[in-house]
């Protein structure tokens, strides 16, 4: 049946319309007369030109067909519920995770019906290079006015006060520590560790720099009887946000230079922050704005949450700004916010220049924000072994960090890359430290730089179960084989042990990515076997496990021995666990599944230990 509109006169054939069928003869249950009826009924419809198709009577089966049921429901068809992703998991099946796929079909409604053929435009998106790094698919979206299932807006439970002047002067140690209120786990403090000593362990031009740090604990407080720093141990680094983006961030807020190192008082209604592990309880603090961002909130490491996005929303100016937070935060966009959330990364600057009307009050968008947490580093060395290296005298632990860098496209040409929260702070302080050692060797003054840290409690699975005298087999790849470092070094002092100890270690290139060469001991050349994965065969360290077969089903099976895998679980750890399964197959003569039955025993048992991440 054509359809026509008040703006084109020129029928055409509706398109993904629903229809239902009705067998006429079924429905009349054979009467001649009732049928007659319907015919005449069909006639009117069809003289009517009626622009929907509501009806569509079959009468060639007219008397031809027995009794049944009345109405036959065809089809209502693929109906374009929403043309982007909001609808794919309706068509598809396919779930994002986000729970798109469990909403029903009114909640998915295009937002663009309005009971008139009339399309109403898109709402029109922000030009700044910011939004369209976000990727929104915003096709659907017309207004907000259907809108449906939207975050509630926050409660507030941190709140900002002026301080009354009454004659103290608080002295912020912002610019090298913590404030004292940023607590480790009760009753600890943030301690200021001495950088001792500082160097780039990769080549210049290696993908991933890695750096090499000896800390200085000589003064670290004992906090719990007969717990210290030991091989296989960790170290938590409480690392402040980049400054250069706490600065931008106020400037986007608009809150004025004058105020950002102004003292005020914090009140918080329960919970745990500003702290990291502290009571839940509520607060009265004195504190600062600059310290606040600068070392309380994660301004950078999590994707944006409904409640960020409604806060945004809230405070947005513009109105098609804050329609399209508010879009991100109802049912209708939730596909759309779950591909915000798995997509490039994105940090709470960037929301800010994306949607630059939005001005939320700095004690309400704290309300919203994640706590900034401590990032671990495994020791890469063996505590009481460094200290006899540096005379004694002084008490040094050794760290080694990878540097995490990722580009702001948004940001034009030329902007430098994003650096990690504790990689980036760690890689600034060594930068310090290298300068003030020149300037010293020129007559200049040291500079005496700090790393903000704490003892961790756990330790390395490797730890615990640490056997001195049986044999050991240690696969990693990048800075994976720093912890593997300590135990070398503590096992090497044993010389009984010198021939129970292997190192199989996985880096791109060895002119530009090996770490610590030469610094793993008298008998490193006969203990250690690098296998690169760029140059030379392109091998990867799972095919020299394989390799190495009679040697691992050797240790594996050996009274107190050990194989420990450590480094990124995507592609190496995959890889190596799938190698050892074909170790097991090969050398035990065993099925796939008895195979990773076997090692999964030997896990158990924590003779096959791995630490991936």
């Amino acid at each position: 049946m054509a359809t026509a509109t008040m703006d084109d006169s020129i029928p055409e054939e509706p398109i993904g319309l629903p229809h239902v069928h009705v067998d006429a003869h079924a429905m009349t249950n054979g009467n001649k007369q009732t049928e007659k009826k319907v015919e005449q009924v069909v006639d009117a419809i069809a003289k009517l030109k009626t622009t929907t198709p509501i009806l569509e009577i079959d009468f060639t089966q007219m008397g031809k067909r027995p009794r049944r049921a009345s109405t036959h429901l065809v089809s209502v068809g693929n109906h374009d519920i929403l043309s982007d992703s909001s609808a794919t998991n309706i068509v598809t099946g396919e779930c994002c995770g986000g729970g798109c796929c469990m909403l029903s079909a009114g909640e998915m409604e295009d937002t663009a019906s309005s009971g008139t053929s009339t399309p109403t435009p898109p709402v029109p998106a922000p030009e700044n290079p910011a939004f369209k790094s976000l990727r929104l698919k915003l096709q659907p979206l017309r207004s907000r006015a259907r809108l449906v299932g939207t975050t509630a807006m926050p409660v507030q439970d941190r709140f900002i006060y002026p301080l009354e002047e009454n004659g103290e002067v608080y002295e912020s140690t912002c610019a090298a520590h913590p404030p004292t209120f940023v607590k480790p786990h009760p009753p600890y403090n943030v301690f200021s560790a001495r950088l001792h000593a500082a160097r780039q362990l990769t080549k210049e031009g290696a993908e991933k720099p890695t750096f090499h740090f000896d800390l200085d604990v000589t003064d670290y407080p004992e906090e719990i009887e007969g717990v210290d720093f030991r091989v296989g141990g960790a170290i938590g680094v409480v690392a402040p946000n980049y400054e250069e983006t706490v600065e931008e961030i106020f400037d986007r807020l608009q809150i004025p230079e004058g105020e950002r190192d102004v003292p005020v008082i914090l009140k918080t209604d329960g919970g745990r922050w500003p702290t990291m592990w502290g009571e839940e309880e509520a607060r009265t603090l004195k504190t600062t704005r600059r310290e606040l961002l600068t070392w309380t909130v994660d301004i950078q490491s999590y994707a944006p949450t409904k409640q960020i996005l409604r806060v945004l929303a809230e405070y947005a100016g513009d109105e098609n700004e804050k329609t399209i937070l508010l879009y991100l935060c109802s049912k209708q966009g939730q596909a759309a916010f779950c591909e915000l959330r798995t997509g490039p990364h994105i940090t709470l600057l960037q929301l800010l220049h994306a949607f630059p009307s939005s001005f939320p009050p700095f004690d309400v968008l704290l309300s919203v924000l994640p706590t900034l947490m401590p990032r671990f580093y495994s020791l890469s060395s063996d505590p009481h072994n460094s200290s006899s290296i540096h005379g004694g005298k002084r008490r040094i632990i050794e760290i080694a960090v990878t540097l995490h860098d990722e580009d702001e496209s948004w940001k034009g040409k030329g902007a430098p890359r994003r650096q990690g929260v504790g990689s980036g702070f760690l890689r600034r302080q060594a930068q310090k430290w290298i300068k003030a050692q020149q300037e010293a060797s020129e007559g200049g003054v040291t500079v005496d730089v700090r790393i903000p840290m704490f003892r961790g409690l756990m330790a390395n699975p490797l730890a615990k179960e640490f056997v001195a005298d049986g044999p050991m087999l240690l696969i990693g790849a990048g800075v994976g084989i720093a912890p593997f470092r300590g135990f070398v070094q503590r096992r090497l002092q044993n010389a009984n042990c010198a021939n129970k100890v292997w190192i199989l270690q996985g880096i791109r290139d060895s002119l530009l990515d090996e770490l610590y060469s030469g610094e793993w001991g008298v008998h490193e050349s006969k203990i250690r076997k690098v296998v690169e994965s760029r140059v030379g065969p392109g091998r990867y360290v799972q095919e020299e496990v394989k390799a190495q077969a009679d040697l691992v089903w050797h240790i594996i099976n050996s009274i107190d021995g050990r194989i420990f895998v450590c480094g990124s679980s995507k592609g190496m750890g995959e890889g190596v666990e799938q190698a050892l399964v074909e170790v097991a197959m090969l050398k035990g003569r065993l099925s796939v599944e008895e195979a990773k039955e076997f090692w999964r025993k030997k896990s158990v048992g924590y003779q096959f230990i791995t630490e991936t991440w």
